[in-house]
Protein backbone atom coordinates (compact mmCIF):
# COMPACT_ATOMS: atom_id res chain seq x y z
CA UNK A 1 0.00 0.00 0.00
CA UNK A 2 1.29 3.31 -0.73
CA UNK A 3 1.50 6.07 2.03
CA UNK A 4 0.57 9.59 1.54
CA UNK A 5 3.61 11.33 2.03
CA UNK A 6 3.92 14.34 4.44
CA UNK A 7 3.59 17.81 3.46
CA UNK A 8 6.89 18.98 2.49
CA UNK A 9 6.77 22.56 3.35
CA UNK A 10 5.55 21.81 6.59
CA UNK A 11 7.74 20.50 9.82
CA UNK A 12 7.87 17.33 11.32
CA UNK A 13 9.36 16.36 14.87
CA UNK A 14 12.97 15.02 14.15
CA UNK A 15 13.74 11.09 14.42
CA UNK A 16 15.60 11.05 17.46
CA UNK A 17 13.35 13.47 19.64
CA UNK A 18 11.60 11.32 21.83
CA UNK A 19 10.91 13.37 24.46
CA UNK A 20 8.99 15.62 21.99
CA UNK A 21 6.74 13.04 21.13
CA UNK A 22 6.38 11.22 24.54
CA UNK A 23 5.46 14.87 26.30
CA UNK A 24 2.95 15.13 23.95
CA UNK A 25 1.04 11.53 24.22
CA UNK A 26 1.60 12.51 28.76
CA UNK A 27 0.08 15.74 28.42
CA UNK A 28 -2.87 15.27 26.09
CA UNK A 29 -5.54 16.20 28.60
CA UNK A 30 -3.13 19.24 29.75
CA UNK A 31 -2.38 22.25 27.88
CA UNK A 32 0.27 21.65 25.17
CA UNK A 33 1.35 23.73 22.77
CA UNK A 34 4.32 22.60 20.14
CA UNK A 35 5.88 25.20 18.02
CA UNK A 36 8.59 23.85 15.15
CA UNK A 37 11.58 25.88 13.92
CA UNK A 38 9.83 28.19 11.54
CA UNK A 39 8.01 29.35 15.30
CA UNK A 40 4.56 28.13 13.73
CA UNK A 41 2.38 26.41 15.93
CA UNK A 42 2.25 23.10 15.44
CA UNK A 43 0.26 21.25 18.81
CA UNK A 44 -2.91 23.10 20.53
CA UNK A 45 -4.50 20.78 22.73
CA UNK A 46 -8.22 21.33 23.79
CA UNK A 47 -7.21 23.12 27.01
CA UNK A 48 -4.65 24.73 25.67
CA UNK A 49 -7.90 26.01 23.48
CA UNK A 50 -9.52 27.02 26.48
CA UNK A 51 -6.93 28.45 28.38
CA UNK A 52 -5.52 31.17 25.10
CA UNK A 53 -8.96 31.50 23.45
CA UNK A 54 -7.58 30.20 20.17
CA UNK A 55 -9.04 27.21 18.32
CA UNK A 56 -7.52 24.54 16.06
CA UNK A 57 -6.99 26.91 13.33
CA UNK A 58 -4.42 28.45 14.78
CA UNK A 59 -2.62 25.47 14.32
CA UNK A 60 0.39 26.40 11.32
CA UNK A 61 -0.16 30.08 12.71
CA UNK A 62 3.06 31.81 13.54
CA UNK A 63 3.94 32.04 17.45
CA UNK A 64 2.68 35.70 17.42
CA UNK A 65 -0.87 34.19 16.97
CA UNK A 66 -0.42 33.40 20.62
CA UNK A 67 -1.79 35.88 23.43
CA UNK A 68 0.83 38.37 24.05
CA UNK A 69 2.68 37.07 27.69
CA UNK A 70 2.75 33.43 25.93
CA UNK A 71 4.39 34.64 22.67
CA UNK A 72 6.88 36.07 24.81
CA UNK A 73 8.23 33.50 26.26
CA UNK A 74 8.26 31.33 23.23
CA UNK A 75 10.19 33.76 21.71
CA UNK A 76 13.17 34.00 24.47
CA UNK A 77 12.93 30.53 24.20
CA UNK A 78 13.96 30.27 20.35
CA UNK A 79 16.52 33.11 21.19
CA UNK A 80 18.11 31.61 24.06
CA UNK A 81 17.98 28.50 22.36
CA UNK A 82 16.95 26.11 25.49
CA UNK A 83 13.98 25.78 27.68
CA UNK A 84 13.12 28.50 30.46
CA UNK A 85 12.52 27.83 33.93
CA UNK A 86 9.10 27.95 35.09
CA UNK A 87 7.78 31.03 34.27
CA UNK A 88 3.74 32.66 36.09
CA UNK A 89 2.43 35.05 33.35
CA UNK A 90 -1.02 36.38 33.21
CA UNK A 91 -3.75 35.49 30.48
CA UNK A 92 -6.69 36.82 29.85
CA UNK A 93 -10.13 35.13 30.57
CA UNK A 94 -13.25 34.64 28.32
CA UNK A 95 -14.88 36.73 30.63
CA UNK A 96 -12.30 39.56 30.83
CA UNK A 97 -11.22 38.57 34.29
CA UNK A 98 -7.38 37.39 34.05
CA UNK A 99 -5.90 33.89 34.62
CA UNK A 100 -2.78 33.00 36.47
CA UNK A 101 -1.04 30.19 34.42
CA UNK A 102 2.02 28.82 35.24
CA UNK A 103 4.10 27.90 31.60
CA UNK A 104 6.59 24.42 31.61
CA UNK A 105 8.71 24.62 28.88
CA UNK A 106 10.84 21.60 26.89
CA UNK A 107 12.74 22.18 23.73
CA UNK A 108 14.37 19.95 21.07
CA UNK A 109 17.56 20.03 19.10
CA UNK A 110 19.55 19.24 16.18
CA UNK A 111 22.99 18.23 15.92
CA UNK A 112 23.70 22.15 15.19
CA UNK A 113 22.41 22.62 18.95
CA UNK A 114 19.38 24.46 17.33
CA UNK A 115 15.57 24.29 18.39
CA UNK A 116 13.67 22.61 16.41
CA UNK A 117 10.47 22.51 18.79
CA UNK A 118 9.32 24.34 21.53
CA UNK A 119 7.00 22.68 23.71
CA UNK A 120 4.86 24.38 26.33
CA UNK A 121 2.57 22.95 29.47
CA UNK A 122 0.25 25.20 30.32
CA UNK A 123 -0.70 24.84 34.30
CA UNK A 124 -4.22 27.41 34.93
CA UNK A 125 -3.14 28.28 39.07
CA UNK A 126 -6.47 30.35 39.05
CA UNK A 127 -8.87 27.61 39.68
CA UNK A 128 -6.76 26.39 42.36
CA UNK A 129 -6.46 29.37 43.78
CA UNK A 130 -10.10 30.37 44.18
CA UNK A 131 -10.42 26.73 45.49
CA UNK A 132 -8.52 27.76 48.40
CA UNK A 133 -9.85 31.45 49.29
CA UNK A 134 -13.06 29.66 48.79
CA UNK A 135 -12.15 27.37 51.44
CA UNK A 136 -10.21 29.59 53.39
CA UNK A 137 -13.92 31.85 53.51
CA UNK A 138 -15.84 28.77 54.15
CA UNK A 139 -13.64 28.18 56.89
CA UNK A 140 -13.93 31.35 58.38
CA UNK A 141 -17.72 31.16 58.15
CA UNK A 142 -18.26 28.10 59.72
CA UNK A 143 -15.74 29.77 62.77
CA UNK A 144 -17.69 32.52 62.71
CA UNK A 145 -20.78 30.34 63.19
CA UNK A 146 -19.71 28.49 65.53
CA UNK A 147 -18.15 30.95 67.74
CA UNK A 148 -21.24 33.09 67.09
CA UNK A 149 -23.65 30.56 68.71
CA UNK A 150 -21.34 28.99 71.47
CA UNK A 151 -20.51 33.10 72.26
CA UNK A 152 -24.32 33.75 72.39
CA UNK A 153 -25.18 30.84 74.73
CA UNK A 154 -22.59 31.96 77.32
CA UNK A 155 -23.86 35.98 77.13
CA UNK A 156 -27.51 34.65 77.85
CA UNK A 157 -25.91 32.42 80.95
CA UNK A 158 -24.59 35.09 82.00
CA UNK A 159 -27.33 38.05 81.47
CA UNK A 160 -29.78 35.38 83.45
CA UNK A 161 -27.73 35.32 86.66
CA UNK A 162 -27.05 38.93 86.08
CA UNK A 163 -30.71 39.71 86.05
CA UNK A 164 -31.58 37.41 88.53
CA UNK A 165 -28.77 39.55 91.07
CA UNK A 166 -30.09 42.66 89.74
CA UNK A 167 -33.70 41.83 91.07
CA UNK A 168 -32.61 40.68 94.31
CA UNK A 169 -30.26 43.74 94.94
CA UNK A 170 -33.19 45.86 94.27
CA UNK A 171 -35.02 43.77 97.19
CA UNK A 172 -32.19 44.31 99.23
CA UNK A 173 -30.97 47.32 99.08
CA UNK A 174 -27.71 47.10 97.79
CA UNK A 175 -26.15 44.07 99.78
CA UNK A 176 -22.55 43.75 99.37
CA UNK A 177 -21.65 40.44 98.54
CA UNK A 178 -24.06 40.31 95.71
CA UNK A 179 -22.96 44.06 94.67
CA UNK A 180 -19.90 41.87 94.03
CA UNK A 181 -21.32 39.11 92.43
CA UNK A 182 -22.72 41.49 89.87
CA UNK A 183 -19.83 42.93 89.59
CA UNK A 184 -18.14 40.23 88.83
CA UNK A 185 -20.49 38.85 86.29
CA UNK A 186 -20.93 42.13 84.21
CA UNK A 187 -16.87 41.68 83.78
CA UNK A 188 -17.26 38.39 82.65
CA UNK A 189 -19.94 39.64 79.85
CA UNK A 190 -17.52 42.02 78.81
CA UNK A 191 -14.83 39.44 78.63
CA UNK A 192 -17.09 37.06 76.41
CA UNK A 193 -17.91 39.83 73.97
CA UNK A 194 -14.09 41.07 73.61
CA UNK A 195 -14.14 37.36 71.89
CA UNK A 196 -16.38 37.39 69.60
CA UNK A 197 -15.18 40.91 68.38
CA UNK A 198 -11.81 39.07 67.96
CA UNK A 199 -13.52 36.50 65.37
CA UNK A 200 -9.96 36.60 63.56
CA UNK A 201 -8.42 34.97 66.42
CA UNK A 202 -9.84 33.26 69.37
CA UNK A 203 -7.74 34.36 72.45
CA UNK A 204 -5.78 31.33 74.32
CA UNK A 205 -7.04 30.20 77.47
CA UNK A 206 -5.70 32.20 80.27
CA UNK A 207 -4.16 29.28 82.66
CA UNK A 208 -3.66 29.95 86.38
CA UNK A 209 -4.12 28.11 89.28
CA UNK A 210 -7.93 27.28 90.05
CA UNK A 211 -9.33 26.41 93.35
CA UNK A 212 -12.58 24.22 91.76
CA UNK A 213 -14.28 24.24 94.97
CA UNK A 214 -14.90 27.95 95.07
CA UNK A 215 -15.54 28.27 91.79
CA UNK A 216 -18.36 25.27 91.36
CA UNK A 217 -19.74 27.73 94.49
CA UNK A 218 -19.51 30.74 92.82
CA UNK A 219 -21.48 28.97 89.84
CA UNK A 220 -24.04 27.38 92.49
CA UNK A 221 -24.84 30.69 93.66
CA UNK A 222 -25.53 31.69 89.94
CA UNK A 223 -28.36 29.21 89.64
CA UNK A 224 -29.80 29.02 93.51
CA UNK A 225 -32.75 31.28 92.20
CA UNK A 226 -33.69 28.84 89.56
CA UNK A 227 -33.29 26.38 91.53
CA UNK A 228 -35.88 27.81 94.08
CA UNK A 229 -37.92 28.88 91.44
CA UNK A 230 -38.63 25.17 90.42
CA UNK A 231 -38.23 23.43 94.38
CA UNK A 232 -34.93 21.54 92.75
CA UNK A 233 -32.86 20.08 95.70
CA UNK A 234 -29.20 20.75 95.75
CA UNK A 235 -27.04 18.10 96.77
CA UNK A 236 -23.34 19.08 97.58
CA UNK A 237 -20.69 16.23 98.17
CA UNK A 238 -17.12 18.15 97.35
CA UNK A 239 -14.72 15.09 98.95
CA UNK A 240 -11.60 16.16 96.49
CA UNK A 241 -8.69 16.38 98.96
CA UNK A 242 -7.05 18.91 96.92
CA UNK A 243 -8.91 21.20 94.46
CA UNK A 244 -6.18 23.20 92.96
CA UNK A 245 -5.84 22.63 89.33
CA UNK A 246 -4.38 24.72 87.05
CA UNK A 247 -7.46 26.53 84.11
CA UNK A 248 -9.33 29.25 82.97
CA UNK A 249 -11.20 30.31 85.87
CA UNK A 250 -13.99 31.90 83.69
CA UNK A 251 -14.48 29.05 80.75
CA UNK A 252 -14.34 26.59 83.31
CA UNK A 253 -17.15 28.63 84.97
CA UNK A 254 -19.11 28.85 81.62
CA UNK A 255 -18.51 24.91 81.56
CA UNK A 256 -20.28 24.53 84.80
CA UNK A 257 -22.98 27.48 84.42
CA UNK A 258 -23.68 25.10 80.84
CA UNK A 259 -23.93 22.05 82.45
CA UNK A 260 -26.15 23.39 85.70
CA UNK A 261 -28.73 25.31 83.58
CA UNK A 262 -29.07 22.28 81.20
CA UNK A 263 -29.54 20.66 84.14
CA UNK A 264 -32.15 22.69 85.84
CA UNK A 265 -34.02 23.13 82.42
CA UNK A 266 -34.31 19.62 81.84
CA UNK A 267 -35.72 18.85 85.31
CA UNK A 268 -39.04 18.97 86.51
CA UNK A 269 -40.56 21.00 89.98
CA UNK A 270 -38.81 18.66 92.64
CA UNK A 271 -36.19 17.22 91.16
CA UNK A 272 -32.81 16.79 92.54
CA UNK A 273 -29.23 18.19 91.58
CA UNK A 274 -25.76 16.79 92.88
CA UNK A 275 -22.68 17.95 92.61
CA UNK A 276 -19.82 16.64 93.86
CA UNK A 277 -16.11 16.00 93.73
CA UNK A 278 -13.46 13.06 94.05
CA UNK A 279 -9.23 13.16 94.22
CA UNK A 280 -8.15 10.19 91.65
CA UNK A 281 -4.97 8.93 93.32
CA UNK A 282 -1.99 8.37 91.19
CA UNK A 283 -1.28 5.43 88.86
CA UNK A 284 2.56 4.88 87.51
CA UNK A 285 2.99 7.86 85.64
CA UNK A 286 -0.77 9.32 85.58
CA UNK A 287 -0.65 11.98 88.55
CA UNK A 288 -3.47 12.31 90.73
CA UNK A 289 -6.85 13.80 89.14
CA UNK A 290 -9.93 15.56 89.99
CA UNK A 291 -13.11 14.33 89.27
CA UNK A 292 -16.64 16.72 89.21
CA UNK A 293 -19.74 14.86 88.84
CA UNK A 294 -23.32 16.96 87.96
CA UNK A 295 -26.00 14.48 87.73
CA UNK A 296 -29.62 15.75 88.03
CA UNK A 297 -32.96 13.11 87.99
Amino acid sequence: MNRPQPNSEKSSPPADAESYSGTIRERQACAVIALDDRRQITVLSPEAERLTGLTAAAIGQPATRLPAALAQVATEIFTAGKADPDQQINLPGPGGETRLVCVHSAVTVNAAGAVTYVILVLHDLTTGLRGDLNLRRLDRLANIGTLSASMAHEVKNAIVAVRTFVDLLLEKNQDAELANIVHREMKRIDGIVSQMLRVAGPPKPNIAPVRMHEALDHSLRLVQHQLDEKLITLHKAFAAESDLVAGDLYQLEQAFMNLLLNAVEAMSTNGALTVSTEQLPATGAQPAQFRLTISDT
